[in-house]
This record gives C-alpha cells, structure tokens and sequence, in this order.
C-alpha cells in the first residue's frame, strides 16, 4: 500500500485499515527496533518496547495525521518506553543479558567506531533540536537521499545535504561533552554501518495483528470479535501487556478521567438547559412582536387597546433585551468561558505539565487553546495544554531578547554564562525556575549570524506534544 506517511495514519484512524497499519510497521520497524536495542540491550526486551511503541502509534494516530516526519515522533517514543522498561527489570538481568543482547556488528573497524557513541545516540539525538534530529533520522535511519530528503524538507538538495553535515557537527559536540572524541567521518561510519538493524522475523506480522486488536476494542463487530477470539495465546498476552504499557495510567489517572467524564457532561446538559431556554426567549419575542405588529395595523384597536399595547411594548423591550444577552452566539461564549475556566484547572490537576512561564499567557492563549479542545480526553488536554505553553513560551523569549540586548550592551558585547545573569535585565521580573527551562548555545562574543541559534528551550513539560523553541 503506497502514499506518504500521513495519508496512512489518516485511513488507519478512519478506517482501522490492517493494510495501511502494516505498511507503517514495514516502514518503521527496523528503525525502532534498532533504537529500543540501543537502550534495552536485550533482543527480546527490544521486541516488546518495539511492539509497545506501535500500539502507541495505533492509539495516537488521528493526532499524527499532521506530522510531515513521522520517524522523529517514534525515536522519541521508542526513548520513553524503553526508559520504563528498563527501570523496571531487574539490575542483575540486565548486566547479565547486556553482552548477548547486542547484534554482531559488521565490521572491526564500525565496531571500534559504534562501541562508544551506542549508549550516548538515542539522548544526544533528544538533545539536538527538531530540524537536525530530523534530518539525521531521514539520513541514517530512514536511510533516504539527499533528493529525497529534499522533496520531504521542501528544500534543495544542496540544502539538505548542509543541514545534515551541520546536524553532524552538533551531534560530534555532544558526544564531546561526554568524554567521547571522535571525528565527524568516524561518527557518519558508524551511524551508516549500525543506526539501524533488521528487526526479527515475524516481528511485523504480530505487531500488525496486534493493532487489527486494538481496533476491534474500539469499533467491535461481530466479524472483528470472531477474527480475535482466534488470536494465538502469544498475541494476547503480548496484547495485554501492550495496553498495560502504552496506557500506563493507574487508579489516579482512571478517577480524574471519570471526573472529567462528568464535569463534561454536567457542562453538556447545562448548554442544552440555555439553548432550550434560548429557543424559548426567541420564541416569546417573535410572539410578542407579531402581536404588537397586528395592533399597530388596526389603527381602531390601537385606541381601544393602549394599555395592552403599552405593555406588549414592554414585554418586547424586555425580551429583545434577554434575548440579546442570551442568543445562541452568547450561550456558545458562555459554553467557551466555562471550557477556558476547566483547562485552567489542568496545570495545578497535572503538575507535570505546569510551566512557570504560564504566567505570560493571556486570556486570548487559552480561549483559543480550550476552543475545540477534547477537555474529555487526556490526550485532548495534553494537547491544549501544549498550544498555551507553546504561546507562554514565546512570550517569554521575546522579553529574554531584548534583556540580552541589554546585558551586551553593559558587558562589552560578551553573552553571559548563566542566563540567570539576565534577571536585572527583564523589564518584567523573572524567575530562576523560569530561566533554568533554557540553555546558552554560544559563548563570548555572539555569531553574527542573525540566523545562529543563541537560546534552547531543553526542558519540555510534555516531550509528545510541546514543540522545540530556539531563539536566534
């Protein structure tokens, strides 16, 4: 089944289709495995996260429809897993399992190069920023051309061909800070020779049978359930350890989503009570305003009926003036502002995604990151949450511009070494925790270059959805 990544993810979602699931895994297989092998270091540990990973993408596929770069999301998920699958098997095991877990290297001389840099790869590859990860995962592990890099990039292949060399470079300083020398044709050797390998026989088909389950579980018939009943016991218990892993939630997780299943529902019936009420107002006026029409046009019942007449103006002044205050435009603004007011509870209900930075975020940041938000859903919630960061974050490093301005200015043009240096430079006051979210990429004087990195967002609140932010 051909068509780009996106058109896949888009028919597996609608459709639950095996085919275009499958495709994916044939695309992306040997990839994550490789990358799940690099930290779990144990070929049978590598298949499950590579099967967990999958599933992740099997429940998060309508959110991906969007993605141009599908494998820079599956190695920062294939790193999640494989980070809690470690921590929990047993220390004694994975000592024990890490020398026959390892794939045969092809050659003396990649070996020597590969030994090194494998265990340091998948986080200095999280340490780099999104457009030089990309390009080094279509480049090594995608194994893609220049020309193809291109068409995916929008770029020309010279382009290309410079952002990767340039994505090198940086990945070379960062094995530097960890002790690791090596020069850039070392490390282009041993990513060619050993970024990915051929994942195990049969790996694809159980992983794709896997997510025909998953579908099932979420538009049963009676066909689909007959097809799962006859699951070897292999698949289901792969299955259900599947679920246990992606869904990771627990009893707290389970009773914050029931009571967000009801606080929604609640909302639900309180817009059917106003649009109800809406209909009724608008009704009555239309009422009260043919009646008042009919008067006017007997000129003889007009005499005869001013005080009906005085009234019936007032109850039309009166209704136009509810109606006005609660038309259905309004009753959807108060449905909005009760929808805002739920999303800003999130951040104190999941401290993990609270940044200090929300600070900066206007009314605007979240009446648009609430509207339309599946506030029901914890992905929904992770995802509006992530639209007002991203703004709040921008924010912020628009005011650490001009504060920097303002330290060369006093400091003979030379860039601190802490950006807490930068504190009596804010025109609005900053925090340490603040400023601790964000690093210095240059030292001294900086690059002239107005296109040069000088600050990186390198603490993300939520890896899955908070976008890279780079200051230049």
């Amino acid at each position: 089944m051909d068509g780009p990544d996106s058109q896949l993810l888009s028919e597996y979602a609608r459709n639950r289709s095996e085919a275009a699931f499958a495709e994916l895994v044939k695309r992306y297989v040997d990839l994550v495995y490789s990358a799940a092998l690099r930290q779990v270091r144990d070929s049978h540990l590598a298949e499950d996260v590579t099967q967990g990973v999958f599933m992740a993408l099997a429940n998060s596929a309508r959110q991906l429809t969007e993605r141009s770069i599908l494998s820079s999301w599956l190695h920062r998920t294939t790193k999640n897993i494989a980070a809690q699958t470690v921590r929990t098997i047993e220390r004694r095991r994975a000592r024990e399992q890490e020398a026959a877990a390892m794939n045969p290297l092809e050659s003396v001389e990649s070996e020597a190069q590969w030994k090194p840099i494998a265990p340091h790869l998948d986080e200095a590859l999280e340490e780099l920023n999104d457009p030089d990860r990309d390009v080094l995962l279509l480049c090594y592990f995608e194994r893609k051309s220049a020309r193809e890099m291109a068409q995916i990039l929008g770029i020309r292949p010279e382009a290309a061909q410079k952002r990767t060399n340039r994505a090198i470079e940086r990945l070379r300083g960062l094995f530097a800070k960890r002790g690791i020398i090596m020069g850039e044709t070392g490390i282009v050797v041993a990513l060619t020779s050993n970024a990915v390998h051929a994942a195990p026989v049969g790996l694809t088909a159980t992983i794709s049978s896997a997510a025909t389950f998953m579908g099932a579980l979420a538009t049963p018939s009676i066909a689909t359930v007959l097809k799962t009943i006859t699951m070897t016991t292999l698949q289901k218990t792969f299955v259900t350890a599947a679920l246990a892993l992606v869904a990771g939630v627990g009893v707290y997780q389970a009773r914050q989503a029931s009571r967000l299943r009801e606080e929604n529902q609640r909302l639900g019936q309180e817009r059917g009570l106003m649009v109800e009420q809406v209909q009724q107002l608008q009704r009555g006026y239309d009422a009260a305003a043919n009646r008042l029409t009919a008067l006017l046009n007997d000129t003889g019942g007009f005499s005869r009926n001013a005080g009906e007449l005085l009234k019936l103006r007032a109850e039309v002044d009166r209704l136009r003036k509810t109606a006005k205050a609660a038309t259905p435009t309004e009753s959807a603004a108060i449905l909005r502002a009760a929808q805002v007011t739920l999303l800003q509870q999130k951040p104190t209900e999941m401290p993990e995604r609270n940044i200090p930075e929300l600070q900066f975020a206007t009314e605007k940041d979240w009446a648009n990151a609430a509207w339309d938000a599946d506030l029901e859903t914890e992905g929904g919630i992770r995802e509006a949450l992530s639209k007002v960061r991203d703004n709040a974050e921008e924010t912020f490093l628009n005011q650490m511009r001009p504060a920097i301005e303002s330290y060369l200015a006093a400091n003979e043009r030379i860039l601190p070494t802490e950006l807490s240096e930068l504190k009596p430079h804010f025109k609005t006051p900053v925090t340490d925790e603040m400023l601790q979210r964000y690093k210095l990429l240059q030292s001294g004087k900086p690059n002239s270059d107005r296109q040069a990195d000088l600050v990186e967002l390198s603490i993300h609140a939520d890896e899955d959805f908070d976008s890279n932010r780079v200051m230049s």
